[in-house]
């Protein structure tokens, strides 16, 4: 596989064609978990296309904010919006050549996606409601603690490709097909997979289906907003949720993605990502069925075990390399 030879266009193509798709299927996803918790508890639920209608119908709607709300408020849903969409052009869901390969680095896009963390964070702490303060202070403890082991599972899957390349871990994979069942994958799989249960605020952490206000993370920072600025923020949760849950089945189970630059391979890929993210999704709801929020207090507890399956693999890939 040699990158000077993908053509520019093809990279740019590719990239919008990730840019479509997650902007699509993260509300879609939203959607199938909302419908299979709804049928695993014996209700029938919305349909599956219920959020993208509730984003269309937000985006129509008249832009309303606080009269004592500086730009922080207003920008806010921009900033996640374009951090993620910065995130998603570089990372490798359809392709292994996106546009700007070569600094599609894993820590760049938890930088990204950490922008638009405190952005929301600023925004709730802007209006001086005690509600989004304290949506904000329990959203940044939250990433405090995740943060750490989605950076040392970074580290493990590192140590085991040789580089911190999106494109090149998966290309490793895809070339070592036994680099994924090492107990050093399989650690930091755990590990990544509790980091985008607390990111994506999904039960345990916390439950995006109840607005009790003493319970709520994300919705407290969102309850300023109305109108059109709601639906962006809706949106760009959404697609971060889309764009976590296409990296963590692309970087441990990559197969399907367009290695080479055809188009064809494009469609096949697309096809594949969103097989295996839908997988995934309705594992999470299958979990979400038989689990309880945890209280905020044993949050950090969860997250402390995630760094600790995140260290195990660090050690695991060191001893095996």
């Amino acid at each position: 596989m040699t990158p000077l030879l993908v053509s520019p266009w093809y990279a740019v193509g590719a990239s919008f064609l990730q840019v479509a798709l997650v902007a699509l299927g993260g509300p879609l996803l939203l959607g199938l978990m909302a419908k299979v918790r709804a049928r695993a508890e014996g209700r029938v639920g919305p349909p599956i296309r219920q959020p993208l209608r509730d984003i269309r119908k937000l985006l129509r709607k008249e832009r309303l904010r606080p009269n004592h709300s500086s730009a922080v408020l207003a920008l806010a849903p921009y900033v996640v919006l374009g951090a993620t969409t910065l995130a998603v052009i570089i990372s490798p869901l359809v392709t292994t050549h996106p546009l700007l390969r070569d600094s599609s680095d894993l820590f760049v896009v938890v930088y990204l996606l950490l922008t638009g963390s405190v952005a929301m964070a600023l925004a709730g702490l802007d209006v001086g409601t005690a509600f989004g303060g304290m949506g904000s202070s329990r959203a940044m403890t939250v990433g405090a603690l995740a943060e750490p082991a989605l950076l040392v599972s970074v580290i493990a899957l590192s140590i085991q490709a040789k580089t911190s390349n999106l494109p090149g871990i998966v290309t490793s994979t895809l070339n070592h097909p036994a680099f994924a069942s090492t107990p050093t994958r399989f650690l930091a799989l755990v590990a990544l997979g509790i980091v985008v249960i607390a990111e994506t605020g999904r039960l345990p952490v916390d439950n995006p289906s109840t607005h009790l206000e003493l319970t709520m993370i994300h919705e407290a920072m969102t309850l300023e907003y109305a109108g059109s600025d709601l639906g962006l923020v809706t949106l760009g949760s959404a697609m971060r949720l889309g764009l976590l849950v296409a990296l963590l089945v692309n970087l441990f189970f990559p197969w399907g993605i367009a290695s080479t630059a055809s188009i064809p391979l494009l469609g096949v890929a697309a096809i594949a990502l969103a097989a295996k993210a839908s997988f995934f999704a309705v594992a999470i709801s299958l979990i979400e069925v038989h689990s309880a929020k945890l209280r905020l207090f044993r949050v950090p507890e969860l997250l402390a075990a995630g760094f600790v399956f995140s260290v195990l693999a660090v050690i695991t890939g060191l001893a095996t390399r």
